[in-house]
């Protein structure tokens, strides 16, 4: 796991935005499968490859995307789905094809079988090659509450009072919140071959402390992915002022970089 602590959310986008590039450009002819979140985490990321497209060039142009989650019952064009956050925020500003970004149905008519679908779908795609996660404050990632299965598959999952609290700012009250969503497993999740976990905030202190310092634990899902042999976290000052190793890992972050300008 590596560990990057940065002085602002901006600062994080781009850190994450590099492993974005990294990625669409070498994925060669058959194109990325990205692994795309939604919230307010990603944000300064998916600004930055905006902006990396319209000013430099990076295409998005034979990629494929997966969505991690979507609300149970809220049709495509409601103004708090996620299919339609992910194209107002990030799809709609750079050149990846309507047709290849998919995310799961919430108006299925059977969202159980719509779960076992969907991560069919994904593994037939070839899985997904760079997936970018947030991190909730109970150590939620995509919709996998405390006490999910550290070996789950995406499924139909009932969200918890302190997730419902969380999300209820961008609706007009918490009873509008949907009570269940279809989520991507964190056995899915792990599939993915490059992890970015980013998060910012003191409100993420407590999570983000377990999910690098922790147990392997279903009391805090995030942390399973310390069993993933390619995780990069990145996060701020506030949202790192939980970890005891703050400083090692800053020390390690110096001499990785110095490592990779040597190399060139």
């Amino acid at each position: 796991m590596e560990i990057h602590i940065v002085d602002s959310a901006e600062t994080g986008g781009i850190v994450v935005a590099d492993l974005f590039e990294e990625v669409l450009r070498g994925a060669g002819e058959q194109g990325a499968v990205l692994g795309l979140a939604t919230g307010s985490s990603p944000l300064p990321a998916y600004a930055e490859l905006i902006r990396r497209h319209r000013e430099e060039g990076l295409s998005f142009a034979s990629a494929r995307a997966f969505l991690l989650d979507e609300y149970v019952g809220l049709p495509d064009e409601h103004e708090q789905s996620y299919h339609r956050f992910i194209r107002e925020n990030f799809i709609d500003h750079i050149d990846l094809p309507e047709s290849a970004v998919q995310s799961p149905r919430g108006t299925a008519e059977d969202p159980v079988a719509e779960a076992r679908a969907y991560d069919e779908r994904i593994r037939e795609a070839g899985g997904v090659d760079l997936q970018i996660l947030g991190i909730g404050s109970n150590g939620h990632i995509a919709f996998n509450e405390p006490g999910s299965s550290l070996g789950s598959r995406t499924r139909v999952v009932g969200l918890t009072r302190s997730t419902i609290a969380d999300n209820s700012r961008y609706f007009d009250s918490p009873e509008e919140v949907p009570q269940r969503a279809l989520s991507q497993g964190l056995g899915t999740i792990l599939e993915a071959r490059r992890i970015v976990l980013t998060a910012t905030g003191e409100n993420k202190a407590a999570a983000v402390a377990q999910l690098v310092e922790g147990g392997i634990s279903a009391r805090w899902p995030a942390t399973v992915l310390q069993m993933h042999q390619d995780v990069t976290v990145v996060v701020d000052e506030a949202a790192a002022s939980g970890l005891e190793l703050s400083e090692d890992y800053r020390h390690a972050r110096t001499l990785r970089i110095i490592e990779r300008g040597n190399a060139r």
